[in-house]
């Protein structure tokens, strides 16, 4: 009883083992800053429709590198996905992404959301991602037809958009399984 309670305990995110929330932020600053520059290339050499199309590619992308390298599960969630066999959030993450929007209707600067616990034998994190001015021409509420048209193309099931600058537009979210408690016992340690 008391280890099923133990994995499934919420805690706060200051308070989880430091060492896994400081690898999960890296991380996520390591999504974002990959993305976020690219993004903007591609803004400024072709529009917004030249950005879309690199964000469907890059995105993905960053994220495989980034589990690949790291050992991480690494993904973009949003309760309203622009790319549905991606980006959609597992029952934990959905409940993050509402606690996210009411934090921040509580008056909760989004850039600082963040949430990290120990569910089901995982660390999970996760971090919100802000609508920021560049995201209101392909995320906002009064899209150009070329970026409509395109959204279409790539994403014809997009719910991302109606958004306001400030708001939580989703997060990146991270998760690694942690050893098993038999991983650690005296015996397992002298076998290594």
């Amino acid at each position: 009883f008391f280890l099923l309670f133990c994995c499934s305990a919420v805690f706060p995110a200051e308070t989880v083992n430091s060492e896994l929330n400081e690898e999960a932020r890296q991380l996520a600053q390591r999504f974002v800053g990959e993305l976020r520059p690219q993004l903007k290339r591609a803004m400024l050499e072709g529009g917004p429709t030249l950005a879309i199309e690199a964000c469907a590619s890059l995105a993905p992308r960053i994220a495989i590198n980034l589990a690949a390298e790291s050992g991480w599960l690494v993904k973009r969630v949003s309760l309203k996905s622009r790319n549905a066999s991606r980006a959609q959030p597992d029952n934990w993450e959905k409940a993050v992404l509402v606690q996210f929007d009411e934090r921040g209707a509580a008056g909760e600067s989004a850039s600082t959301l963040i949430h990290a616990e120990i569910e089901g034998g995982w660390y999970r994190y996760m971090q919100a991602q802000v609508v920021e001015p560049l995201c209101l021409v392909c995320h906002g509420t009064d899209l150009a037809e070329p970026v409509r048209a395109i959204l279409t193309d790539f994403y014809p099931d997009d719910w991302a958009t109606g958004y306001l600058l400030g708001q939580v537009r989703g997060a990146i979210s991270l998760a690694r399984q942690l050893p098993t408690p038999s991983e650690h016992s005296p015996e397992s340690l002298d076998a290594k």
